[in-house]
Parts: C-alpha cells; structure tokens; sequence
C-alpha cells in the first residue's frame, strides 16, 4: 500500500483523537469544578435549577432551593457554579454596579445644551398619527372593460334533426384500424 491510500486513515485518525482528547478536557474541568464546590455557593443544575450548596458529600450534594427545601443531587447533575455576584444578579436581581463612580449620564439632551431646562422640541404644525375613516376617504370607482362575447352562428342542420348513430363498426374505425381486413 502507497502513502497516498493511507493518508485518508491517518488524518481520520488524528481526528478522532484530537476530538476525544478535547472531550476528555471539558469532562476533567468539569470534574474539578464539581470537586471545588463549597457550602455556601450558588450553582445551577443541568436542569437549570438555581441553589445554593448545603453540603457536599462523595457522590452527592444537598441544596438549598428556597427556605425549608433541601434537595439531593448527584454531583454530575451540577452543570455550573456560580461566582457570588453572579447568583445574586440571576437569583436575587441584585445588581452590583462597578461602573458606581462614574458620573450619571442623563436621558435627554440637557447635557448637550448646558441648562437643565427641557428643550422644547414641538413643532407648529401637528401629526395625525390616527387611522383615517373609510368614509373619509374618496372612493375609487371600479373600472369595468367590456367583455367580449363569442358570436355563435347557427347550425346548416335543422334543429329537428335525429342525432348521428354509430355502431360499433365505427367506433372501431376510429382508433385507427381500416375497412379492409
């Protein structure tokens, strides 16, 4: 076998454990994350449940979920654990603004202008922004194109005229085959 009909093999190879070994990191990190937990940290479960760790065992941890509900969860149900600000920015609405010393930027353009009088920005001439009536609308009429009707002349035949009868020797002329057979 030549280099060139191995080479396809070789590079699905390497894939495959460039992937796994990737894998293997994100479940290592993972592991340690579970492992670091303390009592007192917020996590979110894989089920997206936020608490905070009661107690940590080997295989197990105890939540808080809210006042006087504790749950047992495996460790590997724990999908993230949350820093302080974190928690209480998602569970609590708590923000903590690090931005607290900068000055406050103001919502209209006094700040522009200099006063802290309003600017008044009104125009002189009004915008209905309302929908209009029907009625007040003028209605277009309809254009009608005259229609063109086919003329029909009437028949040679008289109307009192018995209708054609056909046997079957017709029928079958008609499909294709002769008189002569």
């Amino acid at each position: 076998m030549s280099l060139v009909t191995l080479l396809p093999f070789i590079v699905l190879i390497g894939a495959m454990f460039l992937m796994t070994r990737s894998a293997k990191k994100k479940q290592n990190a993972a592991a340690q994350m579970r492992n670091e937990m303390q009592p007192g940290t917020g996590v979110r479960t894989i089920g997206g449940m936020y608490a905070t760790v009661k107690e940590v065992n080997e295989e197990t941890v105890l939540l808080d979920a809210g006042p006087g509900v504790d749950l047992l969860f495996a460790k590997n149900a724990i999908g993230a654990v949350l820093g302080d600000d974190e928690y209480n920015r998602i569970v609590h609405g708590i923000e903590h603004d690090l931005k607290s010393d900068e000055s406050v930027v103001p919502d209209d353009a006094s700040s522009l202008t200099g006063t802290d009088e309003p600017v008044d920005t009104s125009d002189d001439k009004a915008i209905d922004l309302g929908k209009k009536d029907a009625a007040d609308e003028p209605v277009a009429e309809p254009v009608v194109e005259p229609t063109v009707q086919p003329v029909v002349e009437p028949a040679d035949e008289p109307a009192a005229a018995e209708p054609k009868k056909t046997d079957a020797a017709d029928l079958k002329k008609s499909d294709g085959e002769s008189d002569t057979k």
